[in-house]
């Protein structure tokens, strides 16, 4: 994957990642995606909070209408990208994916090679990854 393909993935994913950790700190926010998912508590923030219901919910039919939902409140990703970040999250969980597996397959890796650049942003995308999903 060329540095350009990283950068755009990685800020994609990053957005996934706001959209779902803004869920555990808006409540308001929480209780529609609840109601738009049929299933859950509306709390996606983290791989502990995604139950198995939400999971299923967000990889199928209601991830066109998260998506969506997701863009009115000014988090704008595709279907694809949402199912790539929940995927990798359901797979990380079930021990699936290594740290390091998991952080590469959401465009976020745990450590840039001396031959390649940091782009634009992507330094800030991976701290706030590491701190948040990863606890590091």
């Amino acid at each position: 994957m060329r540095q350009n393909e990283w950068g755009i993935l990685a800020m994609a994913t990053a957005t996934v990642l706001k959209f779902m950790q803004k869920t555990a700190e808006d409540e308001a926010l929480r209780q529609q995606l609840e109601k738009l998912l049929g299933v859950g508590d509306g709390n996606i923030s983290s791989e502990a909070d995604l139950d198995p219901a939400e999971t299923e919910a967000l990889k199928g039919e209601r991830a066109p209408v998260v998506a969506e939902f997701a863009a009115m409140n000014g988090y704008n990703f595709s279907v694809n990208e949402l199912v790539t970040v929940v995927d990798a999250f359901q797979r990380h969980q079930a021990g699936e994916l290594s740290d390091a597996a998991f952080a590469t397959l959401l465009g976020v890796p745990l450590a840039v090679s001396g031959s390649e650049q940091d782009l634009a942003g992507i330094s800030k995308v991976k701290k706030w990854f590491l701190k948040t999903y990863m606890g590091y």
